[in-house]
């Protein structure tokens, strides 16, 4: 006869749960410190995860048409390089263009609001005055230390090329992954671990390419908007808007009042008015519409824990690590929705 146990049966579970929350952070812990330690060797592997989780479509669509998986991946690698440096030369020579435009009227925005507010908008004047000034102290400092930049440009070049490579693999030998999967894992769960890797893979795809979606759509509202109400270099805003939708809210709240403060110091303040009308509809679109209707075969994460993931990505790995939070967080919640779907309802 089996001896009574000193916990109730609630404590015990409660225990077993707390125990494995234990092993999943110290797990989590651990990838994380093994993340930042190799971060050289990481971050490429993340970039070309994105990139082949975006292009992937494409990369099919050849398959389609009976061209070779070699061949294939290669024409996709060449569509990237295409499609990122044609994208990154419009959006970095926009905004250089536009760049004294917008500088100069956020300066003006920050003095307006200071004769209004008072020291809310001294502050924003100091910021948007020195802005000039910061930038040449950074390239005095930047000029002053060769070296360290040319490393650090070469640094980006090996990462973008390695990622390129790694994309290259990832595409041609993607129908070996489940075969890999099933034979390093143990023999009773290979299935499920293919699954979630998959489940995983589907959610960091459909995120990308619903953001791109939403990203452009909302670049070509605002600038069409912008230029509509004659606001300078409404180009180069558009092409901010583009970029940050990439960091869902925080991007798209900062790149939207920086629109609006132009606005606001060039045209006035009705002009402003309608700019700030212009930005809101546009994020009305995109949060009642555009996200639930193109992501919505994607996992669905609440804003509270998107502004977790971006602030916990900008304090491991900075912007890049902002960029990434949020897919990353996404190919979690595809895994954890596997999990629920196969043992949430087992007895």
């Amino acid at each position: 006869m089996p001896s009574p146990s000193v916990l109730p049966e609630s404590a015990r579970r409660l225990a077993a749960w707390c125990a494995v929350a234990l092993v999943v952070s110290g797990v989590g812990a651990v990838g994380i410190w093994l993340t930042i330690t190799f971060k050289t060797a990481v971050t490429p592997v993340l970039l070309a995860i994105l990139g082949t989780a975006l292009l992937g479509p494409f990369y099919r669509r050849l398959l389609a048409m009976r061209i070779g998986r070699s061949l294939a991946a290669g024409l996709t690698c060449v569509a990237v390089v295409a499609v990122v440096g044609g994208a990154g030369y419009i959006v970095v020579s926009a905004l250089v263009d536009s760049g004294d435009q917008i500088v100069s009227s956020l300066k003006q925005a920050g003095k307006d609001l200071s004769r209004h507010f008072g020291a809310a908008g001294t502050s924003l004047d100091d910021v948007a005055g020195n802005a000039r000034s910061l930038l040449g102290k950074f390239g005095a400092t930047a000029a002053s230390g060769v070296i360290t930049g040319l490393s650090v440009v070469g640094e980006l070049i090996a990462t973008a090329v390695l990622a390129l490579l790694l994309m290259f693999f990832f595409l041609r030998d993607s129908d070996k992954v489940a075969d890999s999967l099933r034979s390093l894992a143990p023999s009773d769960t290979g299935e499920t671990v293919e699954a979630m890797a998959r489940r995983a893979f589907e959610a960091v795809e459909g995120f990308m390419r619903g953001t791109t979606v939403i990203a452009l759509i909302d670049a070509v509202c605002i600038t069409v908007g912008l230029l509509f109400l004659g606001v300078p270099g409404a180009v180069g805003l558009g092409a901010l808007v583009f970029v940050g939708a990439y960091i869902p809210y925080l991007g798209a709240f900062l790149s939207g009042a920086v629109a609006v403060l132009v606005a606001l110091a060039d045209r006035g303040w009705v002009t402003g008015l309608w700019a700030l009308g212009v930005v809101l509809a546009v994020q009305v679109l995109e949060g009642h519409v555009l996200q639930p209707m193109i992501q919505s075969r994607t996992v669905q994460m609440h804003p509270a824990v998107v502004i977790l993931a971006i602030t916990a990505g900008a304090s491991v790995a900075g912007i890049l690590g902002m960029l990434l939070a949020v897919p990353l967080t996404a190919a979690v919640f595809g895994v954890f929705s596997e999990l629920r779907a196969r043992y949430g309802h087992a007895s």
